[in-house]
C-alpha cells in the first residue's frame, strides 16, 4: 500500500517523548524519519526506562516510540558535522526539535536561519511552556506539566489530594498536536511553496485536552471542579450514574443514562433522592452510594447482560490481562512484532489509523545509535566539499 506521506523526509532533532512520538505518527503514515542524535549517548530516552525494561541495550520505552526510523549521529558543536546537517536540511521537507529556547539560535539552526538553507521547510518546535515568558526555560516534564495545568484535580474523590494521570499524557497529546500541525503545514506549503513554522507546547496541549471542563470552569463563575465524595465517580462535572461500581465479583462501568429507568431495571429504590432531573447532580454522591449497594448484590456479567438488554450504556471493567484476551482486541489487530535480529523480537502496538481498509503495520525496529550515518552521508553526498 502506498502511504500518504511517502517521499516526505523528516529530520528529528528530538529527545524523550513528545517530539519522537510525533515522528512515530508520521513514520506510520509513510514519512522517512531520520533521527539526529549526539554521538556516543544519543537520545536520552535510550536510557529512560519504564519498569527498568531494556532490550538490546536501549530502553523498551525508546523502542516503543522510535520504531520505523533511521539514526544519524552528529555533534551539533562540531563545524563539519553541522555543515553536513545543513546540507541534509536543504533536502528535507520537515525538521523538528525540542531544544530549550535559544539553543538553536546559538547553533545557527533556528527557524530564520533554516529558512535561508531551505525556504520550503516545515519547521516544528516543541517546548514546555512556549518560547516567551518567565517559564520559557523551566523543564518541560510531563508530571510537572500536569501539576500546573489543573488536570490532577479531575480524578479521584474529594478527600484525595491531587491525583496525577498514570500516563505521560502531556507528552503524548503534544506529540499528536505536533503531528497534526505538521500535516496542516505540509498542505499549506503545497499551496504557497513557502516554509511554515509549527509550534506546540506541553502546557497548551494538556490544557486543550481539558477543553470541555476548562470551558465549564470559565463559564461557571470560577467554581472549581467538584469531585465526588463517593468512591467510583468518574467525572467531576457529570451526575449519577456516571462512574464505576463494585459488583459481587468485579466492577461495572456506567455511562450517562436515564437514572430512574436504570434504577427500575436493577431494582434500586431512589424515590427519596430523585425528585427531578436536577437531583442527579444535587444528590450525586448519595445516588452513587445507593447504586453501589445494589450492584454488589450480583455478578458483573449478569448486570451487563441485564442492562444491555434494555439499551443501557455499560461495560465490564477489565485489566490488561482480560482486555487483551478479548476477541475484539484480536480482531482489531492492535499488536505487531518488531524484529531486532538475532531472534530478538518486541511486541508493541500498531497505528490506530486505517487507510483504504488496511492497517498501517510498520515492523521496522528502532535503530541503533548512528546505524544509518554512513549510508545517509553517501546517499545525500554530505561528505563532498567538507
Amino acid at each position: 500500500m502506498n502511504r500518504p506521506l511517502e517521499g516526505i523526509l523528516v529530520l528529528e532533532f528530538c529527545q524523550f517523548l513528545a517530539g519522537p512520538s510525533a515522528g512515530l505518527k508520521l513514520a506510520d503514515l509513510g514519512a522517512r524519519i531520520i533521527k539526529v542524535e549526539r554521538p556516543k549517548t544519543g537520545d536520552a530516552c535510550r536510557q529512560l526506562s519504564i519498569k527498568n525494561l531494556f532490550v538490546d541495550e536501549d530502553s523498551l520505552l525508546f523502542h516503543t516510540i522510535n520504531r520505523n526510523k533511521e539514526s544519524y549521529a552528529a555533534d551539533l558543536k562540531n563545524p563539519e558535522d553541522l555543515e553536513r546537517l545543513k546540507k541534509l536540511i536543504s533536502k528535507a521537507d520537515v525538521m523538528t526539535h525540542n531544544f530549550r529556547p535559544g539553543v538553536m539560535e546559538k547553533i545557527g539552526l533556528d527557524y530564520e536561519s533554516v529558512q535561508n538553507i531551505n525556504p520550503k521547510i516545515v519547521y516544528g518546535v516543541v517546548t514546555g511552556y512556549g518560547n516567551e515568558g518567565p517559564w520559557r526555560n523551566k523543564p518541560g516534564q510531563d508530571l510537572l506539566i500536569q501539576a500546573v495545568s489543573g488536570l490532577t484535580f479531575l480524578s479521584g474523590v474529594d478527600v484525595d489530594g491531587p491525583v496525577p494521570f498514570g500516563l505521560s499524557v502531556s507528552d503524548i497529546m503534544c506529540g499528536n498536536h505536533l503531528a497534526q500541525g505538521i500535516l496542516a503545514a505540509l498542505i499549506k506549503r503545497a499551496k504557497t511553496n513557502k516554509s511554515v513554522l509549527v509550534e506546540v507546547s506541553l502546557l497548551e496541549s494538556i490544557l486543550d485536552v481539558q477543553f470541555e471542563v476548562l470551558t465549564t470552569y470559565l463559564n461557571d463563575g470560577g467554581k472549581l471542579p467538584d469531585r465526588s465524595g463517593a468512591k467510583g465517580s468518574a467525572h467531576a462535572y457529570l451526575s449519577a450514574p456516571y462512574g464505576m461500581y463494585e459488583t459481587k465479583d468485579g466492577y461495572i462501568a456506567m455511562a450517562m443514562g436515564n437514572l430512574p429507568n436504570i434504577c427500575a431495571i436493577i431494582k434500586c429504590d431512589i424515590a427519596d433522592l430523585y425528585v427531578e432531573a436536577g437531583s442527579a447532580f444535587e444528590n450525586r454522591d448519595k445516588l452513587i452510594i445507593r447504586l453501589s449497594e445494589t450492584f454488589k448484590k450480583d455478578n458483573t456479567k449478569n448486570w451487563v447482560s441485564l442492562l444491555e438488554e434494555h439499551g443501557i450504556w455499560c461495560a465490564e471493567v477489565l485489566n490488561y490481562q482480560t482486555a487483551t484476551a478479548l476477541s475484539t482486541y484480536k480482531d482489531l489487530q492492535i499488536e505487531q512484532h518488531l524484529d531486532l535480529g538475532e531472534s530478538v523480537k518486541i511486541k508493541t502496538t500498531v497505528s490506530p489509523i486505517r487507510l483504504d481498509n488496511e492497517k498501517l503495520f510498520a515492523a521496522k525496529a528502532a535503530p541503533k545509535l548512528g546505524f544509518d550515518t554512513e549510508e545517509i552521508n553517501e546517499e545525500f553526498e554530505l561528505e563532498k566539499h567538507i
